[in-house]
């Protein structure tokens, strides 16, 4: 038995009724009643159904945020970013400059420390804030390694 048109007057009238659109999958008809339905074929029988409960419209479906938020917090922790997951370049993801900002930022930070309880002189810290600076340096490690085979005490290497 097709029951299509029924379906489609009923979410038209039950459109208007609720006052959003109700499509022809939200319709709900009372599978004990099919027969009644099927001999339907005015708006207004149709409208008669929906007073008596045979016909109604389900309610709309939410999504669940339950997921995204679960990829949410493993993002949070540093989870979830491998290869497969990447769009852009390594340079888009963490730009070349901000990469030597940190790194330049991280010597020169260690160089005021050590000018400053007088493990370099101000001539020696020139010296290596000058290196420092032209990219000699790959890491503040390799700096003091640097500066302790040039015969620099450093603190915490004995």
């Amino acid at each position: 038995m097709i029951i299509s048109n029924q379906k489609r007057m009923a979410a038209q009238i039950l459109s208007k009724k609720e006052g959003r659109t109700v499509g022809i999958h939200r319709v709900w008809i009372n599978p004990d009643y099919l027969d009644e339905v099927s001999t339907a074929v005015q708006k207004d029988d149709i409208r008669q159904l929906i007073e008596d409960g045979l016909i109604k419209a389900r309610p709309i479906q939410g999504i669940s945020k339950g997921r995204s938020r679960r990829a949410a917090e493993q993002k949070a922790k540093g989870r979830r970013k491998g290869p497969g997951s990447r769009k852009g370049t390594r340079n888009s993801r963490d730009p070349k400059k901000n990469r030597w900002m940190r790194l330049i930022r991280a010597q020169r930070r260690v160089l005021k420390d050590l000018r400053g309880d007088e493990t370099l002189t101000p001539s020696e810290y020139r010296y290596y804030y000058r290196k420092a600076k032209g990219g000699t340096y790959r890491s503040v490690a390799h700096m003091r390694t640097n500066m302790g085979l040039d015969g620099i005490k450093l603190g915490g290497d004995e």
